[in-house]
């Protein structure tokens, strides 16, 4: 049955309370794969729920995590200050929330918002929309943008791309095959772990809106059979459920997977087409305490 737009703006609150519940498990930190992963596990989630793809082509159980995370650190239950890794506040680390109690954390932050939104309709200045009703879109705008840039590059232009990414990274020696037919290798280079021990790493660019599968993540395995310590598969899209499971098989060699988030994410890290931009916001407790 088709979701309606409101019972779709809604589903991301289901994930407040196994959200918390998850990084505690981690230790009280994770990364957002070790999280999502985790809650999945947790809630015992079918595949075919992780893997439900959004219009826009995001993964809809990621997106929904994302979302619960965004209203979580707008509590004070996550710590939005750590880079690439969602923490636990000391706040969080005893809250644990029920059903209901997501509900009403939820349902305060839309008046909240509401209430912001009001107070600037006399004001040209843009609102930023907080509340998810289903169309897919994340609470950082700029990364959605940046993958349809990396979506209109031209394979080789990808390709190129990848390379700088790696380098930047920290490989050496990064060649771009390009379309050789070479099983789908696209390039290789060597990532230096100290002066005495090195790994040759295979990498393969896939320009995808959707996700990858375990087969395409299998026939990458069999063309670097013996010609690699290491794989990398770098796509805009997404991968399924079960190819992850296939990555980091045991008795095979591992391959590492950079989806489009943990693109953004690189390209964010290492400020590559992104430029980070200051802002301020009133803090308004500073001020009241000078009003009497």
């Amino acid at each position: 049955m088709a979701r309606n737009k409101k019972e779709e703006g809604s589903q991301f609150v289901r994930y407040f309370g196994p959200l918390l519940d998850a990084l505690r498990r981690l230790g009280g930190s994770g990364t957002p794969d070790e999280v999502v992963e985790q809650i999945a596990q947790d809630l015992g989630l079918p595949d075919e729920v992780q893997n439900d793809l959004l219009p826009s082509g995001q993964p809809r159980y990621r997106n929904q995590v994302a979302w619960a995370r965004f209203y979580l650190v707008r509590e004070g239950l996550l710590d939005s200050s750590k880079r690439g890794v969602w923490s636990l506040t000391d706040r969080g680390r005893e809250t644990t929330l029920s059903g209901e109690q997501a509900r009403e954390v939820f349902l305060k932050w839309v008046r909240i918002f509401q209430e912001q939104r009001r107070e600037k309709e006399q004001t040209a200045e843009p609102v930023e929309e907080q509340v998810a009703e289903g169309t897919g879109a994340t609470p950082n705008d700029y990364r959605a943008a940046a993958i349809e840039l990396l979506l209109s590059l031209p394979p080789a232009g990808f390709e190129r791309l990848s390379q700088r990414l790696l380098r930047e990274a920290g490989f050496t020696q990064v060649v771009v095959t390009g379309s050789s037919g070479d099983g789908g290798i696209d390039g290789y280079g060597t990532l230096q772990i100290n002066p005495l021990v090195s790994f040759k790493v295979l990498f393969q660019c896939k320009r995808y809106t959707k996700s990858v599968s375990p087969s395409h993540v299998r026939d990458f395995r069999g063309a670097m059979a013996g010609r690699a310590d290491k794989g990398i598969i770098i796509t805009t899209g997404t991968f399924t459920a079960e190819a992850r499971r296939e990555a980091s098989r045991d008795g095979v060699p591992p391959i590492e997977l950079i989806d489009g988030e943990k693109l953004v994410d690189m390209l964010e890290h290492l400020e590559l087409g992104l430029k980070p931009v200051t802002t301020y916001e009133i803090d308004e407790s500073f001020f009241s305490k000078f009003k009497g």
